[in-house]
């Protein structure tokens, strides 16, 4: 077993935090680290890091300079990328390091919806999984690398939306990039807050504005406009 960092950008997260910082901990394996690293300098999620045992760092609110922020001090073979808001499987270090051990230099989850589900899931989770493959998987699918590839790879885009990209494109080239067959779930109170269709219509219509150039920095306004924090 591979030691592995976790690290989890947050702002204004907290209570998911808590919720993921303890299925963390009750884990049959446990990671080397978990480094949170807070961009609303909250007095609650530092109580709750010191409470996990999690190393708090503080960043601007930026998730591509949260998650490098985070990775840079990270120490484990593999670092493990979540979003405050995941929610796990049984054993996901078990599965990531059967990945490496067959020699992937990295991965992703499986994208699933957790509870509350509407019938929409399941037509979404299919097409996200396809999307994966032909495209690139985004952060809330629980990425995972070797440590020496992330760096050699450059590290995440310092920027607020999409920074996983060039990180999963330049991983790629270096070898194989995995899917794992056990989920991570996503939170799914936005998509019930938004609408289903709304929401994914929003977001695919966010990403071909960022295929086709435009900035994330630009983009992070309009995401934030119409699908709410």
């Amino acid at each position: 077993m591979p030691d592995f960092s976790i690290v989890i950008p947050c702002y204004r997260d907290e209570a998911p935090l808590a919720r993921l910082l303890e299925q963390l901990r009750r884990l049959p394996h446990q990671p080397r680290e978990i480094i949170v690293v807070d961009a609303a300098d909250s007095r609650h999620c530092a109580e709750l890091c010191e409470q996990s045992a999690a190393t708090r760092l503080t960043g601007e609110p930026c998730r591509g300079r949260q998650l490098g922020i985070g990775a840079a001090q990270a120490q484990g073979d593999v670092l493990w990328f979540l979003h405050a808001d995941a929610q796990l499987s049984a054993d996901p270090l078990v599965a990531m390091a059967a990945a490496i051990q067959q020699g992937a230099v990295g991965g992703y989850f499986r994208f699933r919806f957790a509870e509350p589900r509407a019938w929409p899931a399941s037509i979404l989770e299919p097409a996200i999984a396809l999307r994966c493959r032909l495209g690139v998987p985004y952060g809330d699918q629980g990425i995972f690398m070797q440590r020496a590839v992330y760096h050699q790879a450059g590290g995440h885009a310092p920027w607020p939306l999409f920074e996983e990209v060039p990180l999963v494109q330049a991983a790629r080239r270096l070898g194989r990039f995995t899917a794992l067959a056990e989920p991570v779930f996503v939170d799914s109170r936005r998509w019930q807050r938004d609408g289903w269709w709304r929401r994914s219509l929003n977001n695919r219509l966010l990403a071909l504005r960022f295929m086709s150039g435009a900035a994330p920095q630009d983009l992070a306004a309009n995401y934030h406009s119409k699908n709410g924090s």
